[in-house]
């Protein structure tokens, strides 16, 4: 017999009211109006964004559902339809040490539209005055300037063209009533979100020659918010039709994400009561995200970017590998620990580092450290060689579990290991096969050029690399890992 497919007349059932390996959403949460709008349907945003709308409707604070706007023609808007917009999210990871497998529906979502096909049921969202939400993720290169776009396309090509003509059909509706104002919620990672976001709109209401009072009106009434959003969501699994056996219906939207999560947004008081989920745990409202922005990429992805090579040096292939090796996962909590941690000015540092560690330790995904190593060296150059700066200005010294991570770079790199790296072939060219250990380091770390920096000033860093580079060729990388945990412990 066919399962059933997952739809609003499943979960109102009361045998799936009763269930307790799913947890549905109240029925009378499934009728609740319209009051955000999503211009994107992929897994990131069903695995971040809905999930704190949907905590937020069953906590009594919002009240309201989400439209999804899609773009790239993959389907999932009919996907949405046919299950009523519901969708399950199976949570799986690591929380202090404990393992987490939890499941439930989310319902805070009512529809989906194609942007394509439905323009104008999109602008009639725009037109509605219960809107108070616009989320966004777009990728990346979303964020940019299209200058083919115009306002009479049906719909416009770019994200900000379409979301610079639905919120001109807004003002235009209420006659730019700052009271019809909306917040702008960009979930794209990349830095000054909002600010970038709102330029693009305003220079286009500008290139559009839009009324005037449009300007004003986002001006004084749409906050464009800079954000950081923090977690790994995996998407729908590939033992898909294993799952759905398991929970005994149809969800083509199946959405697996990590326990972890972060919502940083940037704003004061006023927007945080203008936010239904501003006080759930996994949000902060700040005045500034930068430096949780930099703790992030200090922590998070620093800390893998440091280990990796020495990682695959030692026959790892994954971050759980990695975690669970009886050297690489002390080194790992060496560098995140004492050399990272004390360079970072972020509330609340030492606490993320040991969620990081959890979230690397998570059983249910598999990160592949091959992945991780592409682009290595410029990887390197944002992510590591920053806080080796700040660690030897704030101790005059070089952070010595750095400088071997970063010398089990080089190692990688010159056994030609970063194959997708643009910059490899510079790096090898500073080390030939005729070059010793410390030349090659004192080449590579003096080289400006490809770190912004020279590393050779930094006290003791050039030493340090050389030496890792002597032991790791005398003795092998597994080796001279161990020898160094030694050092470092005995220090």
């Amino acid at each position: 017999m066919p399962l059933p497919v997952l739809n609003r007349d499943l979960v109102r059932s009361a045998a799936f009211q009763a269930r307790t390996d799913v947890a549905a959403p109240a029925p009378e949460l499934l009728d609740l109006p319209e009051r955000a709008v999503q211009f994107g349907t992929g897994a990131f945003l069903r695995g971040f964004v809905e999930p704190f709308l949907d905590e937020a409707n069953r906590a009594g604070r919002f009240g309201g559902r989400v439209v999804m706007v899609g773009s790239t023609g993959s389907g999932r808007d009919r996907v949405l339809g046919d299950q009523d917009g519901l969708f399950t999210l199976a949570v799986q990871g690591v929380d202090g040490g404990r393992a987490v497998h939890e499941r439930r529906v989310v319902g805070s979502v009512s529809r989906a539209l194609s942007a394509t096909d439905e323009w104008d049921r999109v602008l009639q969202c725009a037109r509605d005055p219960r809107l108070e939400l616009v989320f966004s993720n777009t990728t990346e290169v979303g964020i940019v300037l299209d200058e083919g776009d115009r306002p009479e396309m049906s719909p416009p090509r770019s994200f900000p063209g379409k979301l610079t003509r639905f919120l001109a059909e807004r003002a235009r509706a209420f006659d730019y009533d700052p009271d019809c104002g909306v917040v702008v919620l960009p979930c794209e990672l990349i830095e000054d979100n909002g600010d970038r976001l709102r330029a693009i709109v305003l220079a286009l209401a500008d290139r559009w020659n839009l009324d005037p009072r449009f300007a004003r009106w986002i001006e004084d009434a749409v906050p464009f918010c800079n954000t950081l959003v923090d977690r790994i969501v995996p998407g729908t699994p590939a033992a898909l039709a294993e799952v759905e056996e398991e929970i005994g219906y149809r969800d083509g939207l199946l959405t697996v994400a990590e326990a972890y999560r972060l919502f940083v947004v940037q704003g004061d008081a006023e927007l945080r009561a203008r936010l239904p989920f501003g006080d759930l745990p996994g949000v902060v409202v700040t005045g500034d995200v930068a430096p949780y922005r930099e703790r992030k990429v200090r922590m998070l992805n620093g800390a893998h970017t440091i280990t990796v090579p020495a990682a695959v040096l030692c026959g790892c292939e994954t971050v759980l590998d990695a975690v669970r090796h009886p050297r690489v996962g002390p080194f790992l909590n060496d560098v995140l620990l004492d050399e990272i941690v004390p360079t970072l000015e972020a509330p609340g540092s030492e606490g993320y580092a040991h969620a990081v560690l959890d979230r690397f330790a998570n059983p249910y995904v598999r990160h592949a450290l091959q992945d991780i190593s592409l682009q290595q060296t410029m990887k390197m150059r944002v992510r590591v060689v920053p806080t080796i700066l700040r660690h030897a200005e704030r101790t005059g010294r070089a952070p010595h579990s750095l400088a071997f991570g970063f010398a089990a770079y080089l190692r990688f790199v010159h056994e030609g290991r970063g194959l997708a790296d643009d910059q490899a072939d510079r790096v090898r060219a500073h080390w030939p096969d005729d070059r010793s250990e410390a030349d090659a380091a004192a080449a590579v770390c003096a080289d400006t050029e490809l770190w912004g920096a020279d590393l050779a000033a930094v006290p003791g860093f050039v030493d340090a690399v050389a030496s890792a580079l002597v032991h790791m060729r005398e003795h092998g990388v597994a080796a001279a890992l161990e020898a160094h945990l030694g050092a470092a412990a005995s220090a």
